[in-house]
């Protein structure tokens, strides 16, 4: 016999049956918790840190997340937490100056370092159990603190000590409150998984039941209510977002899907062709394709500045774009990309983290007046959970898998002055890097591969004769979050080929350079 609680569960998307809240206290690794909960099939939401207990009571979440942060818990100006929280029995972790705040509100003592503890340290397990359940004596961990809990009182237990820090773990005797001076959450803590496992898993008593099928199933259902028998509009870019948007519209809603994909001129070789077979073919999409390359190639003649390369680039799609979405009928929704990373830092919802570090704003900056009203799928989804969503849906792998590709297009690739031979020559350069790399089954391992064109000429020779012909620059790098990145080690057996193709097959081309510059202090792209 089915019970009220199952009846009720049954109707109840898995964002509603389990959750995970991380209070953010400023942490740098504030996200990468959020991923790291999901990759444990829980769903997981970043939330202010002054959420009351009373609003947390309504949320009803699984467990709680306390993350670190930059402050000390004793300065006047230190982000604080509603200390009721800690009575309402929902499971907390804290984690570095979430632990901090824990044992404080307990009667700990806490208290500055001599030094800055950063970096990798050995971990005593004295207890293991609950959150070190399955490990070892000793474990590695990363610290990354300037404050740390010298001394717990009664209600707590120690759980793990480092020869620099005695109190690394803690528990409360009675109530379900633990704590972490170290971060579990980086890769530098190799065991951090299993930690977060152990406390989402074994002390909050969640199964598991975050996964893309049954988000599309609920984003599909959601849709269709929210669009009933209007049309929607969605810019098509070619990149891995947009792409996933209109899959999931063509499942939801079918033939009142109409997408719009603006070719400028400065796509990679093959993106129109590609877009027209995924999205005609595949998904039979109503696709219409702008044909827009001298409209824009006008408006950037002779332009050197990147940033001004932008902003007509931005100008003239919205034109573009608005004259299209005028012409097809019942238009009343727009479709876009936005993912929860755009969510969290614009502070665009009611419980998430109070500073806004970038206004959001919509599919290539399109003017509020234009009516539409905007529908954003994948708001609640990290990039990697994108492309599972997007093979999930029947996208091509390697539509999914495509790296990501500037808003402005090759023309932040082609420095100074942009004209069609310019573009033609990075196209064909840019498309055997990336198709040497592929070749080389490594461009799953890298976050980013493209080609640059440098305003530089160099003297070279060629047979016998003299030449004084341009550069191109090769860009790859490895990145979890696109805010770091360091430059890929390729092998020199790849780079020589791609160097030698480039230069063999390109007419008008010397020199190839590789560059070996990190973020920071350079940009992953070069405009």
């Amino acid at each position: 016999m089915t019970t009220a609680t199952e009846k009720t569960e049954a109707n109840q998307s898995p964002l509603e049956r389990e959750k995970i809240l991380v209070f953010d206290f400023g942490s740098q690794y504030a996200q990468l918790i959020a991923r790291r909960v999901r990759e444990q099939g829980v769903y997981c939401e970043i939330v202010r840190h002054d959420l009351s207990a009373e609003r947390v009571r309504i949320l009803s979440p699984s467990g709680i997340i306390l993350s670190g942060g930059p402050s000390s818990v004793y300065t006047s100006q230190a982000p604080q937490i509603d200390e009721e929280i800690f009575r309402l029995q929902i499971p907390v972790l804290g984690i570095c100056y979430g632990m901090q705040l824990a044992c404080k509100a307990f009667g700990g003592i806490i208290e500055g370092t001599p030094t800055r503890e950063y970096g990798r340290a050995a971990c005593q397990i004295e207890s293991r159990t609950d959150l070190f359940e399955g490990f070892p004596g000793e474990t590695e961990v990363w610290m990354s603190h300037g404050d740390q809990v010298q001394s717990i009182s009664d209600e707590f237990i120690p759980l793990a000590q480092t020869d620099t820090c005695p109190v690394a773990a803690v528990k409360h005797r009675q109530l379900p409150i633990y704590g972490l001076q170290f971060h579990p959450e980086v890769t530098h803590t190799p065991l951090g998984d299993r930690v977060l496992a152990n406390f989402i898993r074994g002390v909050c008593h969640t199964r598991g039941l975050w996964n893309m099928g049954d988000f599309a199933e609920d984003a599909i259902r959601h849709v269709r209510q929210q669009v009933g028998d209007r049309r929607v509009i969605c810019g098509l870019s070619g990149g891995v977002d947009s792409s996933v948007v209109a899959a999931l519209l063509t499942k939801a809603i079918g033939d009142q899907l109409s997408c719009i994909l603006v070719d400028n001129g400065m796509l990679r070789e093959g993106e129109v062709e590609a877009v027209r077979r995924e999205f005609t073919e595949h998904f039979q999409t109503d696709l219409h394709v702008v044909d827009a390359a001298d409209q824009f190639l006008a408006v950037l003649e002779g332009i050197e500045d990147p940033q001004e390369k932008r902003r007509r680039i931005g100008h003239q799609f919205i034109e573009c774009f608005t004259e299209k979405a005028r012409d097809i009928e019942n238009a009343h929704f727009l479709a876009q990309g936005t993912l929860y990373p755009d969510v969290i830092e614009s502070g665009a919802s009611e419980d998430g983290p109070a500073a806004t570090i970038k206004l959001h704003h919509n599919v290539g900056g399109l003017p509020e007046e234009l009516g539409f009203e905007l529908i954003e799928p994948l708001r609640d989804l990290f990039k990697d959970e994108v492309r599972r969503l997007g093979i999930n849906l029947g996208l091509e792998e390697d539509l999914v898998w495509r790296h990501p590709f500037p808003g402005p297009g090759l023309a932040v690739r082609c420095l100074g002055a942009i004209t069609r031979e310019k573009l033609a020559t990075l196209r064909q350069a840019d498309a055997i890097v990336v198709g040497e790399i592929k070749a080389a089954g490594v461009y799953r391992e890298t976050a980013q591969a493209f080609a640059v064109l440098l305003p530089v000429q160099s003297v070279g020779v060629m047979g016998d004769d003299r030449t004084y012909e341009d550069t191109i620059a090769v860009r790859c790098v490895d990145s979890e979050d696109f805010m770091t990145a360091d430059w890929t080690h390729l092998p020199y057996d790849l780079l020589a080929r791609i160097s030698n193709r480039i230069i063999n097959e390109i007419s008008g081309v010397n020199r190839v350079v590789y560059d070996i510059s990190s973020k920071p202090p350079a940009t992953i792209e070069w405009e």
